[in-house]
């Protein structure tokens, strides 16, 4: 275990108490309402417990941290509106924890207009490519494993269990066709070719119908179905595909948020006496918040259980879960960001930003895998995690040939 995470440890959970003047302004735009409101809640929750305790215990040399959230509903719109009001009106130190790909890959022009004012936008909750790539890749830095590494994973294992004949519904935007991509790219690997496919609109909810979509799909006769959507999306296909009589194996990928998918699963089928909860798998990009033995999930779990939410957007009811692969994922976004300002709190500096995160490699998180910025593509982890349902929570899958 890390000298940092042993110290961190040996503090207690208490509120921020931040001097401003010598506090760094980041700018966080995410949905906090609507059909995908939990995503960036949990998100927000995550890194804001390691953000409040960081503060609580000094900050780095001082220096403390002030995230704004703002709602953008999942819609490119708002989220375009919410940055330049970060850049313009509050001067935030980067761009930080924006969740959603149509959303953030329509922020990135404004990434480059301002490259004059050293803009960079820090580990985004997304796995897509325009984020990794050029032309504005450069202006990116990315935590998370993206949906290539994702796809890639789910088609390797799927096929060296016999499972060839792969269909994909997704998410018809830029989420979506980086999925459908990422899995096209692994069947070809393989010299295979997608099954089938099925698209819907953005923005369903848990009501909507896809017994149409699910018909389609099962015109090809798949062995698998990857759906590359949200958590009220994939919850409401494989709802009506397992309504259908469909009983193969269904994939996810991390931005679905599985502990809210499976909530709306178990409710539904506690509704009409029905399981909807088998042979469901789900890729992550960090490990299982149950897995006691690694020192960062340890660490998470105690910081979190001293935190306290303050609600983002008005009229928020939501009530926060105890522990969500969202929010661990949040945390280590606050890990590495505390981290990042510390290399730097000697001078603070916006144009510091690319040269301090490449010195970070070989960060230990406590996960069992190390960050490492240095390395091309501003990718700090690319390990994926694979789950499926066991007792009521989505954990480690301990044997694919339960599937073959």
């Amino acid at each position: 275990m890390t000298l940092l995470l042993l110290a961190w440890m040996a503090f207690p959970c208490v509120p921020a108490r931040a001097d401003t003047s010598r506090e760094l302004t980041f700018g966080m735009s995410a949905a906090f309402t609507g059909a995908n409101g939990e995503l960036g809640i949990e998100f927000y929750r995550g890194f804001m417990a390691y953000i409040d305790h960081f503060n609580a215990v000094g900050g780095a040399n001082g220096w403390t941290i002030k995230v704004i959230p703002a709602n953008d509903g999942y819609n490119p719109a708002p989220c375009f509106q919410n940055t330049i009001r970060f850049i313009d009106h509050d001067d935030v130190f980067a761009l930080f924890s924006y969740v959603g790909t149509p959303t953030t890959t329509h922020i990135l022009p404004l990434l480059q207009k301002f490259e004059d004012r050293n803009i960079f936008l820090l580990f985004p909750f997304t796995g897509a490519q325009p984020l990794r790539t050029e032309p504005f890749g450069k202006y990116v830095y990315n935590l998370r494993a993206s949906y290539f590494d994702e796809t890639r994973g789910l088609v390797d294992r799927l096929v060296a269990i016999g499972r060839k004949r792969i269909g994909v519904f997704y998410q018809s935007d830029a989420y979506g066709r980086t999925g459908w991509d990422g899995v096209h790219r692994a069947l070809e690997r393989h010299g295979l070719l997608l099954s089938g496919e099925a698209a819907y609109r953005r923005g369903a909810s848990f009501s909507q119908d896809f017994s149409s979509e699910v018909a389609l799909l099962m015109e090809s006769d798949p062995e698998a179905i990857i759906v590359v959507g949200t958590y009220a999306s994939q919850a409401a296909f494989i709802r009506d595909a397992r309504n259908a009589g469909y009983k193969a194996p269904i994939a996810g990928l991390s931005f679905a948020d599985s502990d809210k998918m499976l909530e709306l699963l178990m409710t539904e089928g506690n509704r009409v006496h029905r399981d909807y909860t088998k042979n469901l798998i789900n890729s992550q990009v960090v490990p299982s918040y149950t897995d006691l033995s690694l020192p960062g999930v340890r660490l998470y779990r105690k910081i979190m259980d001293g935190y306290h939410y303050e609600p983002v957007a008005q009229n928020d009811d939501y009530t926060p879960r105890k522990f969500s692969y969202v929010s661990f994922e949040g945390f280590l976004n606050g890990v590495v960001l505390g981290e990042m300002i510390t290399r730097m709190s000697d001078d603070p500096m916006k144009t510091r930003i690319p040269e301090v995160l490449a010195s970070i490699k070989d960060f230990d998180l406590g996960i069992g895998v190390k960050a490492d910025f240095s390395r091309n593509g501003h990718q700090g982890l690319d390990a994926v995690y694979f789950t499926t349902v066991i007792d009521g929570l989505f954990q480690a899958v301990e044997n694919w040939e339960q599937w073959r």
